[in-house]
């Protein structure tokens, strides 16, 4: 899984520094951020978007990629790799990155050194473009960002239940288990680090409850408004 995910991650990056390195640099780098109640199918949404924007997206000169958090982590433990995606950016999108972090870090002790790194990583991401990130605030951590989406996918728990469930191969009193103590997780995740509150609707651009929309409707939605932005700002 690894070292699957670190070669989809290099030919990502190296996709981006060839056609800009071309002088082919888009005027816009859309992204997605997805937060997600457990059950409520963010990381398969996740995958079915960027199989959408792939097939519908014609200005994109790089597929779309998916990110979630076992990338994040992955690059976060192969510090070498960090440390090459600046050479693909601007020094101008760097400082702007670096700016971010401080804003969201200056008050943070050393012990938030991990997800401070983690954050860094999914802004430089957002800032190359054309990325789907899962999980891990990305949506706060991007806020600051333009083109970007910010989705969040609910359910209501028994449904939710029933996809953990069918799933993980759990029983219905264990899928309810695991997503209490994972969406607990999340909120705390979020509060902790950034003082926001994972149920503030204002966070997000876009809210689908999965009860009443199938996985493969919330993923054409959310890529028919990629799409709707990139044709507004061209």
């Amino acid at each position: 899984m690894t070292q699957t995910t670190l070669q989809a991650y290099k030919s990502f990056m190296e996709c981006h520094m060839r056609h800009d390195g071309q002088g082919n640099a888009e005027t816009e780098r859309p992204f997605v951020t997805i937060s997600r109640q457990t059950g409520a199918g963010g990381v398969t949404i996740g995958k079915a978007v960027v199989e959408y924007l792939r097939q519908h997206d014609a200005k994109a000169r790089c597929p779309w990629t998916l990110f979630d958090k076992n990338i994040v982590q992955c690059v976060i433990e192969q510090h070498h790799l960090s440390k090459e995606v600046a050479q693909f950016m601007p020094e101008k999108k760097i400082s702007e990155v670096n700016d971010i972090i401080e804003t969201l870090f200056n008050l943070h002790p050393p012990a938030f050194a991990l997800v401070r790194q983690t954050s860094e990583t999914m802004l430089r991401l957002a800032q190359v473009g054309h990325v789907v990130i899962v999980g891990r605030g990305a949506n706060v951590v991007t806020a600051g960002l333009k083109d970007g989406l910010h989705v969040r996918l609910i359910g209501s728990l028994g449904v939710r239940v029933k996809h953990t469930a069918e799933y993980y191969q759990l029983t219905a009193n264990e899928a309810a288990e695991k997503i209490k103590k994972d969406d607990q997780g999340r909120r705390d995740y979020l509060k902790q680090n950034f003082a926001k509150n994972v149920d503030d609707p204002y966070l997000y651009d876009l809210v689908i409850n999965t009860d009443h929309i199938s996985y493969e409707g919330a993923a054409k939605m959310i890529g028919d408004a990629v799409l709707g932005l990139k044709n507004k700002s061209s």
